[in-house]
């Protein structure tokens, strides 16, 4: 496990997490279909958001229960609270300054096929 920062296009959402990014993963879900990042996902106590809460907009749909973060700026999503496990965070690898995502061969969930 390593720590890593991260922030959004506009630096004003910054966070950091502690990960060995062992496993990453692109949703098909209608959600992250869209959205295309590349996630990761974390216990709760592994995820801190440093700077930028007032600068969040909070994204929910279907069953109101994820919760999805992005830069009211920018626009760039940064983390979510998963619904299967909202006691964890997921977040966008994408963001990390120290990743090179295209180098990663993130597994397809299949999100789209959830109730």
């Amino acid at each position: 496990m390593s720590k890593h920062q991260g922030s959004c296009h506009c630096g004003r959402v910054q966070f950091e997490v502690d990960t060995d990014l062992a496993m990453t993963a692109r949703c098909n879900c209608s959600m992250c279909r869209r959205k295309g990042a590349v996630m990761s996902m974390v216990d709760a106590d592994a995820f801190k958001l440093l700077s930028g809460e007032q600068d969040l907009g909070l994204y929910q749909f279907h069953t109101n229960v994820a919760k999805h973060y992005f830069c009211k700026h920018c626009g760039v999503y940064t983390h979510h609270r998963p619904r299967r496990t909202p006691e964890k965070y997921a977040f966008n690898v994408g963001c990390l300054d120290d990743v090179d995502v295209f180098a990663l061969q993130p597994k397809v969930l299949d999100g789209a096929s959830m109730d």
